[in-house]
């Protein structure tokens, strides 16, 4: 049966270049790692860094979380509860790895010493997608519910759940991140905006985007305040300063199809994906020159994709995953190279 359905793809869907990248040389060396996980087929997605320097994910087709070893390679899953399908993984001040139940409208948390689950069901019926969470320096939990058109914000200490409907329907908040300040960011990937929350009443403030067509999947700050989004809706890339309100943005180098998706902003260097390519290249912009530089994500030696999400480690190292090969990826960034 193997054979007859490997001939009868490899002959109706013979690979091509239709969704081929476009790839820029540069100075900059990386090298991979590469882990796969146990469950076959799990969407695994999400991998962050936790303080003993575990890294965890989540696999959300197959409604569980895992944790790897990065020096021994070792993993272990855990069943989440039925229905939980999480989107995504973040660890508390206290070592515990949280997850969001983006189809049963719940957010929890798993203790690593004990495999329990803890689980907080959202007070309204009509949050119904939590999303990504992240957690600020009080403890507070904050995330994003997509197609709720929500955000919310949970006190682990007490569960306690707030919750804010946007004004705008179809905003669909959905990455987010946490300012110098203690206040939320989070993206929307339904139209051209970005929006602060305060942090002590939760009232939101919009920063509407300059493109028409503008959708961003994720957001990150950087050290000087700066907000980078990925325009995924026109392929580019993005900055928005807060303290002056210019917000620029540069065309991906794969052009208005490439979907840039996860991003991550490293020593002041900023790191996204093209999702929309095959394969899904991994991509280095420095501020200062304005220069990009890219690389096919290998996975197993097969490019496929596709990275949801992309955090650094405590080293400086980039955690990414391709959902469709069931991988865990470390990316190290070396020193340049030589001039000759």
């Amino acid at each position: 049966m193997q054979d007859k359905l490997t001939g009868y793809l490899a002959a109706n869907f013979p690979p091509n270049t239709r969704r081929a990248p476009k790839l820029v040389s540069g100075p900059i060396q990386i090298t991979w790692k590469e882990w796969v996980n146990p469950q076959l087929g799990q969407r695994s997605r999400d991998p962050v860094e936790a303080q003993d320097g575990s890294i965890w994910w989540v696999g959300q087709f197959g409604n569980l979380m895992g944790r790897l070893d990065p020096k021994s390679g070792e993993m272990k899953e855990y069943q989440l509860p039925p229905n939980a399908m999480p989107h995504t993984v973040e660890i508390d001040p206290k070592g515990n790895a949280w997850f969001t139940g983006n189809k049963n409208g719940s957010v929890g948390y798993l203790d690593p010493k004990t495999g329990k689950t803890i689980v907080y069901k959202m007070p309204d019926p009509n949050a119904k997608d939590p999303h990504t969470l992240v957690f600020d320096k009080q403890g507070i939990a904050w995330f994003t519910l997509q197609n709720s058109n929500m955000i919310g914000r949970l006190n682990p200490e007490n569960g306690d759940i707030k919750l804010v409907t946007l004004n705008t329907p179809g905003s669909k908040p959905y990455g987010i991140k946490i300012d110098a300040e203690g206040n939320p960011w989070f993206s929307c990937n339904g139209r051209p905006c970005l929006y602060k929350v305060d942090a002590a009443t939760m009232a939101l403030t919009e920063i509407k985007l300059p493109l028409q067509g503008t959708t961003v999947r994720r957001l990150d700050i950087a050290e000087d305040g700066k907000i980078w989004y990925v325009n995924s809706g026109m392929g580019r890339l993005g900055m928005h300063d807060p303290k002056t309100g210019e917000t620029k943005e540069w065309p991906s180098p794969s052009g208005p199809r490439s979907h840039p998706y996860a991003i991550v902003v490293v020593d002041g260097i900023v790191w996204y994906n093209e999702s929309g390519m095959r394969p899904d290249p991994l991509v280095r912009f420095d501020p200062k020159t304005e220069t990009f530089q890219s690389w096919a994500i290998p996975s197993g030696n097969i490019y496929a994709g596709i990275i949801r999400h992309m955090r650094a480690t405590r080293d400086g190292t980039l955690l990414i995953h391709q959902s469709s090969t069931n991988r865990i990826m470390q990316v190290t960034v070396h020193k340049r190279a030589a001039a000759r």
